[in-house]
């Protein structure tokens, strides 16, 4: 199981969390999902002590954590902690937006998927 906590838009047009899981189906030995599209890839790294006020998505992506815990919240307070191999879809492109701050001595590094731009309910 691979834990995906989805950042999105409501229609109250604020910023709300709900966490599921990845799907995964027997693929021989191993577990994994169809391929997914996407339409670029990007690694970034933060400092330990990091932290980014309010903002949105700059677009629908996965965020995949390589190492550090971090704290999401969003204006409405709703909370959630990220570590490594949690999968983040931001899709809160518009709206209050979130804010984040690592909690740990670790970088946050990880990888940006970006989504097409296409019905988020497909993904």
């Amino acid at each position: 199981m691979i834990r995906l906590v989805r950042l999105f838009t409501g229609p109250d047009g604020r910023s709300h969390v709900e966490e599921s899981a990845l799907r995964l189906g027997a693929l021989g030995p191993d577990a994994a999902t169809g391929w997914l599209p996407t339409t670029a890839a990007r690694f970034r790294q933060s400092p330990p002590g990091s932290e980014l006020t309010w903002h949105d998505a700059p677009r629908r992506q996965y965020v995949v954590t390589l190492t550090g815990t971090l704290e999401f919240t969003t204006r409405d307070g709703e909370t959630f902690r990220l570590g490594p191999g949690d999968v983040l879809l931001a899709e809160d492109t518009t709206g209050g937006g979130h804010r984040w701050r690592l909690l740990d001595d670790q970088p946050w590094t990880r990888v940006y998927l970006q989504l097409p731009e296409s019905d988020p309910a497909q993904v």
